[in-house]
């Protein structure tokens, strides 16, 4: 039996697809470059340069502190990948403590940890979630395209208040209707109320 199997070929393609889902709900690209920085600025303190038979030793007096920088990058790096809440205070410290690098751990791990952190960090910041997907609400057969029972489906010519033809069916040419004739607050001039109300 080969490992080309077509339940192989499905498993791998719904592994994938979890993956990429996984991926996209979460600033995964922003954890992998603060990582990928991280590791960098945590390493060439303590490495030794072969050149032929000469050793260059990067070591410098704030090896301490370049290792503890890179451990906070890493850790930083995998809490945007499982607290994508913590995302913005992730990004800030990221670019801060990359700019701390430079400095400290010979010019942030010779600027390619500092890079990674700081474009980690700014990508941190910058991401937000989704829209989720819109849910279809689905067509009614009635013509009234979901819309609640109670509501009616032509709402665009509005019933009159005193009786007469809808406000849609009028006649336009006739003169306009004397001030305060439909007022029914009780303010206007027309019926003496002259923005006084009367009490009892």
């Amino acid at each position: 039996m080969s490992a080309e199997t077509p339940a192989a070929s499905g498993q791998f393609t719904r592994r994938r697809q979890q993956f990429r889902a996984w991926r996209g709900a979460r600033p995964f690209w922003a954890g992998l470059f603060v990582m990928l920085g991280g590791l960098p600025i945590a390493y060439f303190p303590y490495a030794n340069l072969q050149i032929g038979h000469l050793t260059l030793a990067m070591a410098t007096t704030a090896g301490a502190g370049s290792l503890i920088i890179g451990v906070l990058l890493v850790v930083l790096g995998v809490s945007l990948w499982f607290q994508k809440h913590v995302r913005v205070f992730a990004g800030v410290a990221a670019i801060l403590l990359a700019l701390v690098s430079i400095p400290v751990s010979n010019l942030g791990g010779f600027l390619i940890g500092f890079l990674f952190s700081l474009v980690g960090g700014a990508m941190a910041v910058s991401w937000a979630p989704g829209a989720p997907p819109a849910e279809e609400l689905p067509a009614d057969g009635d013509g009234h395209g979901g819309a609640p029972e109670s509501a009616t489906a032509d709402t665009t010519v509005l019933d009159p208040v005193d009786g007469t033809a809808p406000m849609g069916d009028e006649d336009h040419s006739q003169a306009p209707k004397a001030l305060g004739e439909n007022d029914l607050s009780g303010t206007s001039p027309a019926n003496g109320a002259n923005g006084r109300h009367s009490a009892g």
